[in-house]
């Protein structure tokens, strides 16, 4: 094939030590202190480390509970951190444009579908908190002025549709507005500060951080070290580690530099680590999600990512070397993951499959223009030129396809038992879009320990650590084995908005 090929022609577990030696070099540590004498260069009132959903979301709730000086301190050089490079999707029950579609859902539904996807390991408890608001957090993002596509999506592993799009299909459909309301009501924002280590006092607890200012991705910094008193306390927002090639192989060793990563480059961890030195619970840190719907062909989340979110309902999945189906194509995460990771050839090299939809149908979805434009999709006009472009065998290819479009005419899957309601009436039929399919780092359900309160829990006493709150991807536990796509907004917003609470109210 002449597409260019991201994965390269080695085996997939072939060389992973010397893999490792490629990996991105793991950040400087931050390293916590006594507060005893130490100068304070600066005092506020609340102190939010990173600004994605979930420090966007506590800076808007704080600030509408009568915070005065709210701050938002960012790692990169703009502001949205890696929430604004994400999907785009957020899931909620009872939403409005359910009910215009008639879709019967609710909180209880909701976290059914999540605790099965969990695999038995998901927190109920926190899953109930944060579906019972998630409609509160949506309403936020409507309020600021994001705007969402006029329909909802089922994705893998949710029993009905109840996933809202941003226009835009992606993050920043939200942070910016998000990020604009934080500016419209005083909100103080400061970039390329690099957390640094917490400030302890005598009991304790945290009262403030040291904080790098004008940090740079390189060895040498010309920032100054701040030491910033929070009276109010800390909200740690920083996000997962899946950038941090070292510390995710430690969890997983298949998980090598040769895999792909959706994340910005800030998503290293050592928030996360620096609350396990104060005596944070880790919980969950080897359950690592990759993104089923993520190319090969592309760098990063790019196109395909949401294109094939889009589309996977009324879409076949193939095996390049059988030319038949090998997966429900929306199953939850990790079950689609590892269908993927499955297709080799026969000398056990990576063969990525192939995502095949009718064009009218993936059409409706704005990046199917960009995806053949940028040539990491294929249009083809009849399924003799798709089976030869991709070396699939065409008889059965043909039958493959003709069997699911009886699927589709019954409304009965008799392959993998998947869901119709979404393919009803989409037939696979010339012209077809054609992707490849490969999965990347996506999302790490490990880390801290929180509670409803979005108190960060102490490993050695059971407590909460006085003056530290935690939300989103940097919190673990929450979503198990495997997390629902577009379960995340609604949690990291959700538990931003706890915190806020929780600290206004102590």
């Amino acid at each position: 094939m002449s597409n260019i090929d991201l994965l390269g022609r080695r085996k997939f577990i072939a060389g992973l030590g010397i893999a490792a030696g490629a990996a991105m070099v793991a950040p400087a540590m931050a390293m916590s202190e006594k507060a005893d004498g130490v100068k304070w260069d600066k005092e506020v009132e609340i102190l939010i480390i990173g600004s994605g959903f979930a420090g966007l979301a506590a800076a808007i709730e704080a600030t509408r509970l009568g915070a005065k000086d709210v701050h938002i301190f960012e790692k990169m050089s703009y502001f949205g951190g890696n929430s604004a490079i994400n999907g785009g999707l957020f899931a909620a029950p009872g939403t409005p444009m359910q009910k215009k579609e008639g879709v019967k859902d609710s909180v209880d539904r909701m976290v059914a579908d999540q605790i099965l996807s969990g695999r038995g390991v998901a927190d109920e408890v926190l899953l109930r908190h944060i579906a019972s608001h998630a409609l509160e957090a949506l309403q936020m993002t409507l309020d600021v002025g994001a705007e969402y596509h006029p329909y909802l999506q089922q994705l893998g592993g949710h029993s009905v549709a109840r996933t809202y799009q941003t226009a835009v299909s992606c993050g920043a459909g939200i942070t910016q507005p998000l990020y604009k309301e934080c500016k419209r009501i005083g909100v103080n924002t400061h970039n390329r500060s690099k957390f640094e280590g917490f400030l302890i006092g005598d009991k304790g607890e945290v009262v403030g951080v040291k904080m790098r200012t004008n940090y740079h991705f390189e060895e040498n910094q010309p920032g100054k070290v701040l030491n910033i008193r929070a009276k109010r306390g800390v909200i740690m927002a920083t996000g997962g580690f899946g950038q941090n090639v070292d510390l995710r192989m430690a969890q997983d060793p298949t998980l090598t530099s040769e895999v792909g990563c959706t994340n910005a480059p800030g998503a290293t961890g050592e928030g996360m680590l620096e609350m396990f030195r104060l005596g944070a619970i880790p919980v969950h840190l080897a359950y690592i999600q990759s993104g089923p719907w993520a190319s090969p062909d592309e760098g990063g989340f790019g196109y395909v990512s949401n294109y094939s979110i889009f589309n996977f309902p009324h879409s076949i999945a193939v095996n390049r070397l059988t030319g038949k189906r090998f997966m429900n194509e929306i199953a939850d995460r990790k079950t689609r993951a590892d269908a993927e990771l499955s297709c080799r050839d026969e000398k056990g090299n990576a063969l990525p499959p192939i995502l095949i939809t009718s064009y009218n149908d993936s059409k409706v979805h704005p990046n199917t223009e960009k995806v053949i434009k940028y040539n990491v999709g294929w249009k083809f006009d009849s399924i003799e030129e798709l089976a030869k472009h991709f070396d699939v065998p065409l008889e059965a290819l043909k039958a493959q396809i003709a069997e699911y479009n009886g699927f589709v005419k019954s409304g009965e899957d008799k392959q993998f038992a998947k869901d119709m309601t979404m393919a009803k009436n989409k037939l696979i039929e010339a012209p077809f879009t054609v992707v490849r399919l490969w999965p990347k780092v996506h999302y790490c359900q490990g880390g801290v320990k929180i509670n409803t309160k979005a108190e960060v829990k102490d490993s050695l006493t059971g407590q909460s650590i006085p003056g530290l709150y935690a939300a989103g991807e940097v919190s673990g536990g929450i979503h198990g084995v495997s997390r629902l796509g577009s379960c995340s907004i609604p949690e990291c917003m959700v538990m931003g908005m706890t915190a806020a609470r929780s600290m206004m109210k102590a």
